[in-house]
């Protein structure tokens, strides 16, 4: 038996009444049907409405063949008369994402000949997929017209047309349709057939704002925000924005600006300290030269100083530099052999003694263990006898 569905006839209705049907216990819960229902099943790509249902929570809603199952958490009296709550923040939510995605999608697919073949209403994002390779730029200058016809605040018609009608129509559709078909219109940007819920007026929409355009398949995958989700997750790039700008002494607007300065005088000033190691190392080199195996412990440094450390003092020592910077239990290390040896024996056993994680290839290893010194200089005292210089 079909469930009259209120969704379809006032989207906005928040509360309503109903008579239960049938109440059968399923693995999730509870599941019910109502002679009438204001809760839209999943479908289309959009999730179902939460809320609650004589006072019990409804966690999912189902349609099968006109009926529609509501999954609730406990069960209710079937031929009770209930009153229905649809969590209204999610279902305006909903409606203000789809809503925003028709507009977007209507004006892609017109200017740019693709389809629309993917659309995913997620917790945090949605996502589009379209069958055409469009550019960053394409997209924002649709994303700029989209807002326009949001701005424009035109009413949105639903309209179920007859065969005839249907049969003259240019509307967007996913794939072949039967039986009575309804068409979903935002002027001056989209028609559509679709079984969601939409706002009454496109300016309750709010903005649409494009995040991400990404190559998927045969064309591109869209990450949007509509509405309240758009506002939030402008405001919170606007607060991070805010907040690097107090930083480094600007205005928000000069932040990738102050930023870029500050990454040039950063890498300036690695490419200076790349220069005085190059010195120091190879000062530390001279030293060892001619003293076989060779252990360094240095203070903390970049993996790749480390690296660099241990290439300098092995083409010197003749042997394997081994070389630990980091201080405490916390030690970062490079093994070189001057000779190019197989180091995996010895890499696998001081991974397991020091608790490490590393490796390498072709006399070379590098990796980090959780051990203090008097650790590590156990263990490669253990290894080769009294043949290591140590310092």
């Amino acid at each position: 038996m079909q469930t009259e569905k209120l969704y379809y006839e006032d989207p906005f209705l928040r509360e309503f009444t109903a008579v239960v049907r049938t109440c059968e216990e399923a693995k999730d819960g509870w599941r019910v049907t109502l002679d009438r229902t204001a809760f839209y099943p999943e479908g289309g790509g959009q999730p179902a409405d939460h809320g609650t249902l004589g006072g019990v929570r409804v966690t999912d809603v189902h349609e099968k063949s006109g009926e529609v199952f509501h999954t609730c958490a406990a069960p209710v009296e079937i031929g009770a008369a209930v009153t229905g709550e649809i969590d209204w923040n999610r279902r305006f939510d909903h409606m203000q994402q789809h809503s925003g995605e028709h507009i977007l999608s209507g004006i892609l697919c017109e200017r740019y000949h693709c389809d629309n073949v993917g659309f995913h209403l997620g917790a945090e994002t949605v996502t589009i997929d379209y069958n055409a390779d469009l550019s960053w730029e394409q997209v924002l200058e649709a994303e700029k017209l989209a807002n326009e016809v949001i701005w424009a605040d035109r009413p949105v018609e639903i309209t179920y047309p007859s065969p005839e009608a249907l049969a003259a129509l240019n509307y967007r559709s996913k794939k072949e349709l039967t039986g009575q078909v309804r068409i979903v219109t935002f002027p001056a940007a989209d028609c559509c057939a679709c079984c969601g819920t939409h706002v009454a007026r496109a300016g309750q929409v709010g903005l649409v704002k494009v995040l991400s355009c990404q190559r998927f398949r045969e064309g591109v995958r869209l990450e949007i925000l509509c509405g309240k989700r758009a506002l939030d997750y402008l405001s919170q790039v606007y607060d991070q924005t805010r907040s690097i700008a107090q930083g480094l002494s600007v205005k928000p607007r000069d932040a990738a600006a102050a930023v870029a300065r500050l990454e040039s005088e950063l890498s300036a000033a690695r490419e200076a300290q790349a220069r005085l190691e190059e010195t120091a190392f190879a000062a530390i080199a001279r030293e060892h030269a001619g003293q076989g195996d060779v252990l360094l412990f240095q203070p903390p440094m970049r993996p790749d100083s480390v690296r660099r450390l241990a290439d300098a003092v092995a083409r010197t020592c003749e042997g394997l530099a081994a070389v630990f910077a980091g201080e405490g239990a916390h030690h970062a290390y490079a093994l070189v052999r001057a000779d190019g040896g197989d180091l995996s024996p010895l890499v696998k056993s001081l991974n397991q003694t020091l608790r490490g994680r590393g490796g390498g290839r072709n006399g070379f290893a590098q990796g980090s263990v959780l051990a203090e010194r008097s650790e590590i200089e156990s263990f490669f005292t253990e290894q080769g006898g009294t043949g290591w210089t140590m310092c």
